[in-house]
């Protein structure tokens, strides 16, 4: 049975932010008000489960437990007759009759919310009343017996039912001593008026006993609270756990819906966000050419101009997040072939070439010889490069060296790597850029206007290929951005069939 607090988590508080401060506040003022209420500072969950404990230890020894007393009154009847033997046995059944009583009555009141500390004192009555057979027996003499017969079987017996009660009824406080004070009341007095020490010694051993047990009964109650708080921990532990799971799902389920949400929308708004912005370059560069005759003025000329940058950059800016918008949603179809990387690292060259060539810019390439074929979608892999050597142009300072090298990996797979020298990116930004609209420090000082959706775009593009995007930088000394194809995408050169006549 679990002693912790009932979960109070609702499936439905995941929309909301908990109140951290005031839950805190509320657990510490629910456990101060239940230290004061309770006895020693114990919860009154953990005092109720004592109490459950030591009603299960007593009903399942209820069979038991009338044994010994059946067995004790047939040794007193040896020693002092049946009808000393019999009105023993009454006495001790009707004790532990009433003690039995009394749990079947907790039983069944078990469901409520039942003053723990009336019952204790209720149970510790039973057990006072279970109590007083043993004193009656410490009380009983026989004269006609051996020396020391009859104290050797009530020193056994006693001892015997001392240790009994402290181990079936430790869960209860005070038990052993309050069972047993009637018959330490005797077995003082037995020992005041004993002239013989020998005589005396076995009732000082059994009333020595008493306090003895009554630690040892302690001890076990303290361990079976500790258990039991943490037990509660644990429970409390699993039931914030599963709390914080479901928040974090349905925080999570939120987010994926919202996110797909955005990506369809833009997704399909392609079409309605591309066409006014192709008349306005369109019109634009009509106007900025002079083409239907002169503007006139070189004010409005350099307007118009500027009207036709900015909607480019807004034209690039929208291409980009649609094609990682699509990437998300799940929208971007592979069109897969086989395609030779090193060729299509030469193609993108070129599209730079003019621009590397403006900043001084050099630009190498090296290629591994002989690479097979790869299985990818060759548009994909042009924006892949295409992206990595634009990057690469706007970070490299002027007189600046960019290298492109294409290879194998390690594990059979192939590579594209893009190297330049220029500022590089600290460490802790590089998570950074590699986010959408993410920019690094260096790229908001000194690089050219960009968007921050490049690299997300690569990387998105290199994981629908089962790849990995690997940037690696050092501060001052340059970047390197390597797309990495694995092995699975490799198309092994088979060797010639030559066939046999």
């Amino acid at each position: 049975m679990s002693v912790a607090a009932p979960p109070s988590y609702d499936k439905t508080m995941a929309g909301g932010r908990r109140p951290v401060r005031d839950a805190e506040l509320s657990k510490t003022l629910r456990t101060a008000r239940e230290r004061l209420v309770t006895p020693r500072g114990l919860s009154p969950l953990f005092a109720r489960e004592l109490l459950v404990q030591h009603a299960e230890v007593l009903r399942s020894a209820a069979v038991a437990l009338p044994l010994p007393i059946l067995l004790t009154g047939f040794g007193i009847s040896v020693f002092s007759g049946w009808v000393t033997a019999l009105a023993w046995a009454a006495v001790s059944l009707l004790g532990y009759g009433l003690l039995f009583a009394i749990v079947r009555q907790f039983h069944g009141r078990a469901d409520e919310r039942s003053d723990a500390l009336r019952w204790r004192r209720v149970f510790l009555f039973g057990h006072g009343a279970a109590g007083l057979g043993w004193a009656l027996l410490a009380s009983l003499g026989c004269d006609a017996c051996g020396h020391l017969r009859f104290e050797i079987f009530q020193f056994s017996v006693l001892l015997l039912a001392v240790a009994l009660t402290a181990m079936i009824s430790s869960t209860l406080r005070g038990v052993v001593a309050v069972a047993f004070v009637p018959l330490a009341a005797v077995l003082a007095a037995r020992i005041a008026a004993e002239p013989e020490p020998l005589s005396f010694a076995m009732p000082a051993i059994v009333l020595g006993s008493i306090p003895l047990f009554a630690i040892v009964a302690e001890h076990l109650r303290r361990t079976t609270i500790e258990r039991m708080r943490h037990q509660a921990e644990k429970d409390e532990l699993i039931a914030e756990l599963e709390t914080a799971r479901i928040a974090s799902d349905e925080a999570r389920r939120r987010a994926e819906d919202a996110n797909m949400a955005k990506s369809r929308f833009l997704a399909t708004m392609s079409h309605e966000l591309r066409t006014p912005l192709n008349a306005i370059l369109g019109f634009s560069e009509v106007i900025s050419n002079e083409i239907l005759g002169p503007v006139g003025n070189a004010t409005y000329k350099e307007y118009v101009n500027d009207i036709h940058v900015s909607g480019q950059h807004l034209l690039d800016l929208i291409n980009e997040i649609l094609d990682l918008s699509r990437v998300e949603a799940g929208r971007y179809a592979l069109n897969e072939e086989a395609v030779e990387l090193p060729q299509i690292a030469r193609d993108c060259l070129g599209f730079v070439q003019l621009k590397s060539e403006a900043k001084g810019i050099a630009l190498k390439i090296q290629l591994e010889p002989e690479l097979p074929q790869l299985w990818a979608d060759e548009r994909a892999l042009r924006q892949v490069i295409l992206n990595l050597l634009s990057n690469a142009v706007k970070f490299t300072p002027r007189g600046g060296t960019i290298v492109v090298r294409v290879g194998w990996t390690a594990g059979g797979g192939q590579y594209v790597s893009v190297r330049d020298d220029g500022p590089g990116i600290p460490e802790d930004e590089i998570a950074l850029v590699l986010s959408s609209f993410g920019q690094g420090s260096n790229a908001i000082k000194s690089a050219e206007q960009g968007t921050g959706l490049g690299l997300p775009i690569v990387q998105a593009l290199v994981a629908i290929h089962d790849g990995e995007l690997v940037l690696t930088s050092r501060l001052g000394e340059g970047t390197e951005a390597i797309a990495v194809f694995p092995h699975a995408r490799v198309l092994e050169v088979m060797p010639a069939f030559n066939e046999v006549a």
